[in-house]
């Protein structure tokens, strides 16, 4: 049978979630313990292969298993042999055809900023901390410029390996919560890097380095030497998929 799996997890001590030669990640720790507790070698697929220090909230993978278990008991069994900053919050059988990267979905990200004066210690490993000032009204007028589908070739990290650089932005809200400042993002899919890059030149816009309307030529310009800084990976988290 097929199952999928809805994986939460603090990345910080993960190389992400791809399975790579230079360290662990999250992938490699589901096959692992999911071979172990089924008794066959098991190999999941997940939705997003999130970076090195990126968080999730909601991933979604899938993996084939000739187990007797039910599909939701799963969840339960995985849960008692997984460390602590993984959590299967999730699982259930699927269709034989389902994919969680290839079927239609939308995905929601969140960037969090630290706005204050000094760092917090309890929002080190999840949110970026960012002591200057940020003006959140520019930042959500340039936000706006990205809602629709659009070319977002100058929000994609160089190394990005797609056909197209055509995605479309359903929501994209900057809120400001007390010192926090949430950059929350939804889309039928992101380029490498494309959220965090969208943060960076958010801040950019909050520090008055660029003008909200500057977005505007930044898209048209399709370089990505036009928009901002790549945030940090510690700030970002997946929240979570919707299949349509």
């Amino acid at each position: 049978m097929r199952v999928k799996l809805v994986v939460a997890y603090e990345g910080t001590n993960y190389c992400g979630w791809q399975i790579q030669p230079n360290g662990i990640t999250i992938e490699q720790v589901l096959n692992e313990t999911l071979s172990s507790l089924l008794g066959e070698e098991i190999t999941v697929t997940g939705a997003s292969r999130t970076d090195a220090g990126v968080h999730s909230l909601g991933n979604v993978a899938v993996f084939e298993t000739h187990t007797k278990m039910p599909a939701e008991k799963i969840s339960f069994a995985l849960n008692q042999r997984l460390p602590e900053d993984i959590v299967v919050q999730e699982s259930c059988q699927v269709p034989e055809d389902f994919h969680p990267r290839f079927s239609k979905s939308r995905k929601t990200y969140e960037y969090r900023i630290l706005n204050c004066r000094f760092r917090q210690p309890l929002e080190r490993r999840t949110s970026y901390f960012y002591h200057y000032p940020l003006n959140v009204s520019a930042m959500q007028k340039a936000a706006a410029y990205l809602v629709g589908e659009h070319d977002f070739t100058s929000f994609a990290s160089v190394h990005a390996q797609t056909n197209t650089y055509v995605r479309t932005i359903y929501a994209l809200d900057v809120v400001r919560e007390g010192d926090m400042i949430r950059i929350r993002v939804q889309g039928n899919g992101f380029l490498y890097n494309m959220v965090r890059i969208i943060a960076g030149t958010l801040i950019q816009v909050g520090a008055g380095i660029k003008k909200p309307e500057d977005m505007a030529s930044i898209l048209a310009g399709k370089d990505r030497e036009l928009a901002g800084p790549t945030a940090p990976a510690h700030g970002l988290t997946m929240i979570g998929l919707e299949y349509l």
